[in-house]
């Protein structure tokens, strides 16, 4: 064999074991990828049980519904192998016109929580909590999670006939600081208001995109419709959002003698009432913070969002601001989206890390 001969051997042997090298480097990469869509594919995921919860606190509503409510229970992907194990509850509340199983799929509840406790999804990984999701549709569309003679006590309903089944039922941590409330919407205002009202049974609150910061009144062709329906037929025909008026005035201007609705509104005969303004109000979360700031400042985490399309940006960019004057800590975020086209995002993303690094685990 020549010289040349000699190298090009030499250089045909170097070119092959490259090669082999590089099938080497493809194919251990191919096999980790397979290996990591394997694992992802086969983590185990959490499961969903409906179950109903008689609430005493709702009995005799004068809306006449029923305090058996549907209660969906998200419960994490250990809880069936691990029977010694037991969990921090997030409460999490729906917002208007939505009931429970509408929620669920709306916000992909099941599907978030999965993909943040298994870590498949695009987020930090959440450690596992069970989740907790009570229906509270009512003829109005929503109960506006208020303690009203006209729509049931909802404030005791969530704060203690829900969580007295759940934590005798399920394997929970049942103590205050295991325990959060978050909710969108109207969930987010009843996130707020219960929160204020018990910090004693929450210490972590994540209001979404919350509503009614400050109900001052009605613009007055919603108040004139609400006045003008004289049957409970003709409240059931109307349609999503055509009742919020009367919703509001159920759970927050009662009165037992003015049937068939049992409620006054904020004008009557086109008359301003003052009284029943007052009242709104009253019940309005930026009107409660200066009572409840000592109860605020008891949490041990607050944070809450919005979208920068959301048309309650402004409301709770006040609310952050009478927050952060009342010397109240925590945390504001605006991000890019409307009301409802990021819930599902921000629940797996941000929301479920932020219980997982406010509630206690054990």
């Amino acid at each position: 064999m020549t010289m040349q001969e000699c190298k090009n051997a030499r250089m045909h042997g170097q070119i092959g074991v490259v090669k082999s090298v590089a099938v080497a480097i493809a194919l251990a990469v191919v096999l980790h990828l397979a290996g990591a869509v394997a694992a992802q594919s086969s983590a185990t995921p959490g499961v969903v049980e409906k179950i109903t919860v008689h609430g005493r606190s709702l009995e005799g509503n004068l809306d006449g519904d029923s305090p058996d409510r549907t209660v969906f229970v998200y419960l994490p992907p250990s809880y069936k192998t691990d029977p010694n194990r037991r969990y921090p509850v997030v409460y999490l509340l729906h917002g208007y016109g939505l009931q429970a199983e509408r929620w669920m799929t709306f916000a992909r509840i099941e599907k978030g929580a999965n993909q943040a406790m298994t870590a498949t999804g695009t987020g930090e990984r959440a450690r596992e909590m069970i989740l907790v999701n009570p229906d509270a549709y009512t003829i109005y569309d929503g109960s506006m999670y208020s303690s009203s003679v006209t729509t049931g006590d909802w404030e005791t309903f969530i704060a203690a006939d829900l969580i007295a089944y759940i934590d005798g039922h399920y394997r929970t941590i049942p103590n205050r600081t295991s325990r959060g409330l978050a909710g969108h919407s109207m969930g987010g205002y009843g996130t707020l208001r219960l929160g204020m009202k018990r910090s004693d049974v929450f210490s972590s609150l994540y209001p979404m995109s919350a509503c009614c910061t400050l109900e001052g009144g009605e613009p007055s062709e919603a108040l004139a419709a609400a006045e003008a329906l004289k049957t409970r037929e003709a409240v059931a025909a109307l349609r999503y959002p055509n009742k919020s008026t009367l919703a509001r005035a159920a759970a927050w201007s009662p009165n037992p003698k003015n049937p068939p609705f049992f409620v006054d509104l904020p004008v009557k005969d086109g008359v301003p009432q003052p009284a029943i303004q007052a009242k709104w109000l009253a019940n309005s979360t930026l009107a409660m913070i200066d009572q409840y700031t000592a109860s605020l400042k008891r949490l041990k985490a607050l944070q809450f969002d919005v979208g920068t399309e959301d048309n309650l940006l402004g409301a709770n960019q006040r609310l952050d601001a009478l927050l952060t004057q009342a010397g109240v800590p925590h945390r504001f975020e605006t991000y890019d989206g409307n009301h409802n086209n990021k819930v599902f995002e921000r629940i797996e993303t941000s929301v479920l890390p932020f219980f997982s690094k406010n509630l206690d685990f054990k």
